[in-house]
């Protein structure tokens, strides 16, 4: 059996005890303090588990800053897959970079992180687009597995042997700054962003150059996703919350975006989990697209 979507600590621990392939992946991050992730990693963990760094492992090592300008990257062979703040590193790299770490088409995946899925959505998504589908995320991250009593590691893990991972077809939808320009008020399209409310709205920017939001998003806070335990709520809630966002738009021209592509996912996991089936991401985000000359931008709140 493999699970896709979320995997519960009892469910990891009969899976260990069970000695099929499997890896599981740290991937605790703070973007104010990018090395904390790894400090946090190194004092507990789940025993066996590899960190995955957003900046270096998860991300291509170019990525554009934010207020200081941002240069997109470009498409050419073994460029980046997005441009803006953390631009997805190509299919390419990112196999090689799994490979390098021992991880094999045949393993189960499963990802967590101390941040409410925020940075292990990033993992499971790269995974799903690179044709693996045997991903989940533990539900409640690494709190969830010590309050149902699972131990932690303070060890230096084991070299793994490098494998061969072969990219498959891609199970997730990647779509860039050109193709959501060009279907702004279509109803082909719907434009879901991730940020918080004030972000959305444009009346704070901490990151990027210009506050606001792509005209005609709708805004779906990540932290939404997540009830008052540390894990998701239930399919049936997210569902009728996903459903009031959207008010009557089909599920299935949603199109997530943050600021750079990684507090989107936990939304896009969301809808999967609720049934509502496998929507789009737009990986460059607000920071590509606050960036990009000549696109228009909107403050305040959708009609």
């Amino acid at each position: 059996m493999a699970y896709t979507t979320l995997i519960s600590a009892d469910e990891l621990q009969a899976l260990l005890q069970s000695k099929a392939p499997l890896m599981i992946f740290d991937c605790t991050f703070d973007l104010m303090q990018p090395e904390a992730g790894e400090r946090q990693y190194r004092q507990a963990h789940i025993p066996g588990a590899v960190y995955a760094n957003l900046d270096t492992d998860l991300s291509a090592k170019h990525g554009a800053p934010g207020k200081g300008g941002v240069v997109i990257a470009q498409k050419e062979a073994g460029a980046p897959a997005s441009g803006g703040r953390h631009p997805l590193p190509n299919r390419e790299t990112f196999a090689a970079w799994l490979s390098s770490i021992g991880f094999a088409n045949d393993m189960q995946a499963v990802v967590y992180d101390r941040n409410g899925a925020n940075y292990c959505g990033r993992l499971w998504w790269m995974l799903k687009w690179v044709g693996h589908d045997a991903v989940a995320v533990l539900d409640g991250g690494l709190g969830a597995w010590q309050a149902a009593g699972g131990a932690t590691s303070n060890a230096e893990e084991a070299t793994h042997f490098r494998t061969n991972f072969v990219p498959g077809d891609a199970l997730a939808t990647l779509v860039d700054t050109r193709q959501v320009a060009e279907r702004l008020d279509n109803p082909a399209q719907t434009v879901l962003d991730a940020r918080a409310a004030p972000r959305y709205r444009g009346e704070v920017e901490p990151l990027d150059p210009i506050a606001g939001h792509i005209p005609g998003a709708l805004n779906r806070p990540f932290v939404e996703n997540i009830g008052p335990d540390g894990k998701f709520k239930p399919a049936a809630q997210l569902r009728a919350e996903f459903e009031a966002v959207l008010a009557g738009r089909d599920p299935s021209t949603v199109v997530h975006q943050c600021g750079s592509g990684v507090s989107a996912i936990p939304n896009l996991l969301a809808m999967r989990i609720a049934g509502l089936g496998t929507t789009a991401l737009y990986a460059g985000s607000w920071s590509e697209w606050s960036n990009t000359p000549g696109l228009p931008t909107r403050q305040g709140s959708e009609p």
